[in-house]
């Protein structure tokens, strides 16, 4: 049985992941059964691994079982979609700088859940957390040097031929340039640093100015 679902509503599709943590919520979404099953329902306009599933990034890129490193956990939305996904045989390593976030991250994620470590960390510096490597990173994390960022923790804990899943959000990178041309400024820095991008999606109307970037190493 997949752990993702999606659902027409009056021509509209949604998106739900089957919830690990049965009966509890982590931002007030919906609970609905589903064959037997719990199922949450997942936001776009909340989280943008859900806006670009729904734009075209492969149902897939994350799968049962994986181990995934999240960098920008914030108070765990997305990473708790993700620990759905990888269900009780994976296991997502949370990264988070801020405490206050990082606290609200704990209490709303990492404690309900057996398959999630947080981390109280700067991602710049991926020794804290280099615990094992990973078949995913993700990182969402809204700094000028993000995608330096994410390619070092790639380097470090990336396994040969995994993935990566990047958010650019033009304005944290410079605030004057056309996004399109930041997207494709980065997507470069990439290809300069031996990454093999896959696709490119941009987030309207879910985020305004934001694209993932979907690469493998």
């Amino acid at each position: 049985m997949t752990a993702i679902r999606r659902e027409d509503r009056k021509g509209r599709t949604f998106l739900l992941t089957r919830n690990l943590a049965k009966g509890y919520r982590v931002y007030n979404e919906e609970l609905q059964m589903k064959d037997g099953e719990e199922y949450r329902t997942w936001d776009p306009f909340r989280s943008k691994l859900a806006a670009a599933i729904l734009k075209g990034l492969p149902e897939d890129v994350i799968r049962e079982g994986d181990r995934v490193l999240y960098l920008g956990t914030s108070t765990g939305t997305t990473p708790s979609h993700v620990s759905d996904i990888i269900g009780e045989k994976g296991l997502l390593i949370g990264v988070e700088f801020a405490p206050r976030v990082a606290r609200e991250f704990v209490e709303n994620v990492a404690r309900q859940r057996k398959n999630v470590i947080p981390y109280v960390a700067d991602a710049r510096d991926p020794s804290k957390y280099n615990i094992s490597k990973v078949d995913v990173v993700y990182c969402d994390i809204a700094q000028p040097d993000q995608t330096e960022i994410a390619m070092e923790n790639c380097r470090q804990m990336l396994r040969e031929g995994g993935k990566l899943l990047l958010v650019v959000k033009a304005r944290s990178i410079d605030v004057l340039k056309e996004p399109a041309k930041v997207f494709g400024e980065e997507k470069t820095r990439l290809e300069d640093g031996g990454f093999r991008i896959l696709s490119i999606i941009e987030l309207s109307p879910f985020e305004k100015d934001h694209a993932l970037i979907y690469a493998t190493n």
